[in-house]
């Protein structure tokens, strides 16, 4: 945000193309603006400008207008690439004694805060720089044991335990909670918090459900890729849909999703736009399970992909050749590449939503301005 105000304030051209009359070099606005824009507009607000940006540029009508009467060929037009992937957030790779070492400090502040303004007269104790000193005592070890973890994380609960109590002892003595919203949202996150890092301790595991890796963005969960490069990200799944170089945000979920669960909606999208199913499916193998296979054959839809069982010579004929599906992935390369998909630097879930279908409705734009 503030490189591109500092970046309107420095290039005459973009304030040209802001309707500028005179170059000059102060900002156009504070650069915290960008996240009110963000909030304003949301996901399904952005969404529906890129749809409608390609659908004006590409001169198609309304499903409304689409002649009912059209036979069974012209009913089925098009080709339809799906494909799923994860955006990476700008937060710092989670540990168990990192989140633990962050809430604890994060209830420290609060505990000073609170006993500012309460009535006690004597302050709870924390141990904040005994406790500072043994999380780094750790932390800053190049290699560290299982047991060396296991035994800070430990005390670092233990701390983290104690500082809960004394932030409950010290809001008895008000007749109201008295943080703000964003205190308030710190305070119920490094509860739960605790609560999760205290199971997976008793039982000696590293996941759980709904897991908070940030206390900053909670809303982030983890997200099992698979890949070379990272078996775990932590960000948001979207599932994109693209049809002629024209890329649509079918769905965005900050939990980890099944593909296969996600066909038959954005298939529908697909006819919600265009009035009319596409004419073949271009999936990877995780969307074919049977039920979808079985809903595009009833739709009289051509899936092409890598059949189930033994394939006869008609099957082979329909399977997806390597390169079909190359036009997604690039897509996905030119996203994060070039675009900043691969960090997502909102912190807000909202804005983060935003961001991501900025970037969506970017490509588009680029993609129209090469015809």
């Amino acid at each position: 945000d503030r490189e591109t105000v500092d970046q309107i304030s420095e290039n005459i051209y973009m304030q040209y193309f802001l309707g500028y009359s005179s170059f000059t070099d102060e900002p156009p606005f504070d650069a915290s603006l960008f996240v009110e824009f963000r909030k304003r507009l949301g996901l399904e607000q952005i969404n529906a400008i890129n749809e409608r940006i390609v659908k004006i540029k590409q001169g198609i009508e309304s499903p409304n207008k689409t002649d009912k009467n059209c036979d069974q060929d012209d009913f089925h037009k098009g080709s339809l690439i799906l494909d799923a992937t994860a955006c990476p957030q700008d937060i710092a790779y989670p540990t168990d004694l990192d989140l633990l070492n962050d809430s604890r400090e994060k209830s420290e502040e609060l505990i000073d805060l609170l006993f500012c303004s309460s009535s006690i007269n004597k302050k709870p104790r924390n141990y904040r720089e005994k406790a500072r000193k043994e999380y780094l005592k750790t932390a800053q070890k190049k290699s560290k044991s299982k047991k060396e973890i296991r035994t800070t994380i430990k005390k670092q609960l233990s701390y983290l335990k104690r500082n809960i109590n004394s932030i409950h002892l010290l809001l008895d003595s008000f007749e109201i909670i008295p943080f703000v919203p964003k205190e308030y949202k710190y305070w119920l996150v490094i509860q739960h918090l605790y609560d999760q890092q205290k199971q997976m301790y008793d039982k000696k595991t590293h996941s759980i459900e709904h897991r908070i890796v940030s206390i900053h963005q909670p809303h982030v969960r983890p997200i099992v890729r698979g890949k070379s490069k990272a078996k775990v990200e932590f960000g948001a799944k979207i599932n994109l849909s693209m049809v002629d170089g024209m890329s649509f945000l079918d769905d965005l979920s900050w939990d980890a999703f099944n593909e296969g669960t996600r066909l038959k909606k954005s298939v529908e999208k697909y006819k919600a736009r265009f009035g009319h199913y596409p004419k073949e499916v271009l999936a990877d193998k995780i969307y074919c399970n049977r039920e979808n296979r079985a809903y595009l054959k009833e739709s009289g839809i051509l899936l092409k992909a890598k059949p189930l069982g033994r394939p006869s010579k008609e099957a082979l004929s329909n399977q997806v050749s390597p390169g079909e599906r190359n036009p997604i992935e690039a897509k996905f390369g030119q996203a994060k590449t070039g675009y900043g998909l691969d960090r997502i630097k909102a912190r807000l879930s909202n804005t983060s939503e935003t961001w991501i279908a900025c970037i969506i409705l970017v490509l588009n734009l680029v993609k129209l301005a090469q015809v």
